[in-house]
């Protein structure tokens, strides 16, 4: 599933297209974006710090930045990752920009992984809850306040609370993952890959 992207040359002007719907017509219209306004949104997250900067440091890795890494889609989560296929948004679940921000830097994250980590198969639980907890933490998904948003009034130890709770959500719909071996997963790499922050210096 996984593949290790490849790539030098001239950096690549990252370009948005509409991808193809996993869902009915009928579900854009329960409150998500229009098409236009997501693809809109999503060309705006481009000049966000944080997505320049995963950019610029794929880049520098050698990763192919390929023109349609991110797509605006229709589908059943807010957002995800594939290689070979990139980013997609679902702009039925998207209401904010700073949502769709969220996402794109969530799943950058996944992309970064998948290029850079050596032989990671998103089949293994272990690969693909790493990444999951990196993305989740360093992508600020975990804030006090996004936190608070969602109904999680913990003050001490919310983030990493946070982080595991979205990652066995995460690893757990992994179709070669049970949520038994999802938690053995997420217990078993915890330290290595909470405590791995690159490409940034620190945690964000």
């Amino acid at each position: 599933m996984a593949e290790q992207h490849g790539g030098g040359g001239k950096p690549a002007e990252v370009s948005v297209e509409v991808g193809a719907s996993s869902e009915p017509s009928g579900v854009a219209a329960r409150g998500g974006m229009s098409q236009e306004d997501c693809v809109a949104g999503i060309r705006s997250a481009l000049k966000h710090p944080t997505v320049r900067f995963l950019k610029e440091r794929m880049e520098q890795a050698g990763c192919q930045v390929w023109p349609r890494l991110i797509q605006a889609a229709t589908c059943k989560s807010a957002g995800g990752y594939a290689s070979r296929e990139g980013v997609k948004v679902c702009c039925n679940h998207m209401q904010f920009q700073d949502e769709i921000n969220q996402v794109i830097i969530h799943e950058l994250i996944h992309a970064y992984d998948d290029c850079v980590s050596k032989n990671l198969d998103w089949k293994n639980c272990a690969h693909h809850a790493c990444s999951e907890i990196r993305a989740n933490h360093l992508s600020g998904d975990c804030h006090y306040k996004r936190e608070l948003l969602r109904g999680f009034m913990k003050i001490r130890g919310h983030e990493q609370d946070c982080v595991k709770r979205r990652a066995l959500m995460s690893v757990k719909n992994n179709p070669y993952c049970s949520e038994a071996a999802a938690k053995d997963a997420i217990e078993a790499v915890w330290d290595i890959c909470y405590n791995d922050t690159r490409p940034f210096d620190r945690a964000p």
